[in-house]
Parts: structure tokens; sequence; C-alpha cells
């Protein structure tokens, strides 16, 4: 797969699934845009793509921000004049059921996680039909597939990006842009780890999350990101609307 003078944007790349991305990309040979909150995270992952001979410019957005947002994407414009690819990645996390689940962490959730992907998808999808298409791959979870216990913002806001994925992928068709979503099984990234930690038993907690699946462990970082390079790739060109687990065989029980 070669990506060699195509622009990609992926949100939350400091750091996880989002860095994974951004590095494989950056080694394929496209310009990354690393959007994140995180300053120190971005411009290190910035450095680590410019080992691979690649471009790459770090861009400071709260995704949640209809316009910090706008500005991302011009800034974007401005140094590489072209959007090819988007990869809608980042996410916060909050535990509780509906009734443990305050108003305002349900509002943060869903604004991070659904209406950021919304306002990114709604500020690039413009730019790719003026090139003549592109490519935009969510990323949701298991938890928009099934229920999962005491997450129930995440696990609708995760539901939500499906939703947007297969509506975006129809309305969007013939102008050439294709709209596809990996969903991740618990992936060993800082997000998780910091769920893990906060438990009681961190070493029970993370053996739980290990044994539900049929691999019996978590999934690396790199092992979505190449679920999601593929789906970005001209070899998944028959690819839109598609939803890819990549769980460890949890969503298959």
């Amino acid at each position: 797969m070669n990506f060699a003078g195509k622009v990609a944007v992926i949100t939350g790349a400091g750091t996880g699934i989002g860095l994974a991305t951004a590095l494989s990309l950056a080694e394929k040979g496209a310009r990354v845009g690393i959007v994140d909150l995180d300053a120190q995270a971005g411009k290190k992952a910035v450095q680590k793509c410019l080992t691979f001979g690649s471009q790459a410019l770090f861009l400071d957005c709260n995704v949640a921000v209809s316009a910090d947002v706008d500005r991302m994407v011009s800034r974007v414009l401005t140094k590489w004049g072209r959007i090819d690819i988007l990869v809608n990645n980042a996410g916060i996390y909050i535990q509780g059921d509906v009734t443990q689940t305050a108003s305002a962490d349900w509002e943060k959730i869903l604004a991070v996680n659904l209406t950021g992907a919304f306002l990114c998808t709604r500020a690039v999808i413009p730019v790719m039909i003026m090139r003549g298409g592109g490519v935009i791959v969510n990323v949701g979870s298991e938890a928009g597939l099934v229920g999962i216990g005491n997450q129930v913002a995440y696990n609708v806001s995760k539901a939500g990006i499906i939703a947007l994925t297969r509506s975006c992928a129809v309305d969007f068709a013939l102008q050439g842009v294709r709209v596809n979503c990996v969903c991740p099984g618990t992936t060993e990234t800082p997000l998780v780890q910091a769920a893990v930690q906060r438990s009681e038993d961190p070493i029970a907690a993370r053996r739980k999350l290990e044994q539900v699946r049929p691999l019996n462990r978590l999934g690396k970082p790199e092992e979505i990101a190449s679920a999601i390079i593929y789906m970005a790739s001209d070899e998944a060109g028959y690819a839109t609307g598609s939803i890819l687990s990549i769980d460890g065989g949890y969503t298959a029980q």
C-alpha cells in the first residue's frame, strides 16, 4: 500500500492507535497532520513521523469545538492544499451506568467521541469532493456493536460513530468519498491503561479484559492501525459503509 503524495489527518494522533496510524501512514509516504490537544505528545509524534522522511504538522485542536476544527482544516489546506484521508480517532472514556452518569459527563463524552467526528467530517468532505474524492475512517469500538456493562455513555458514542459512518457512506459515495469504520476491541493504549489503573485490582481488571475474548489478550495499537490503513487504501476501493471488527473475537461470541 502506497500513500505517496497523499495528505492524511488523524485526530487523537499523539498516542495509542492514532499515533500508530500516523507512523504507518508516514512510513508509507503520506504527509501527516497530527491532531491532538496534548502539544507535547503531538510534537513528539511529528518528530517520529519525520524520521521516515515524510512531512508532518502538529495541529492543536479540540475536535468538539467547531471553530477549532475549521481552523485546523484551514491550516492543513494552507500547508498542503488538500486532504485525502481523515481518521476520526480522538476519544475519551467514562465509566458508569445510566443512573451513575452525570449529565456533564454524558455531554462531554458525546461531544468528543461523536460530535468531534461529525465536525471533522463536515469540514473535510467538501475539501475531498473538490479534489474528486477521499477516504474517511472512523474509529468505533466493540462497544458500539454490543452492550458492555458500566459504560453507557461510551457505548452510545461509539454506536453513533457506526451510524455516522453508514449515513455518510450512503450520502457521499457518488462524490467519490468512501467512509468506513474500524471497531477495535480493548487495546493496549494509554486510555485503557489509565482505566485499568483506576480499578481496585489492576492486575485482575486486566486479566478480565483479556479473558472475555477468544484470543485471550488485548490488542496492539499497530494491529488496529493496520486495519485503518487498509480501509484508507486504494486496495479497499470497493469498501464503503463497512464496519470492520478487530477485537480478538469478542463480538463473534
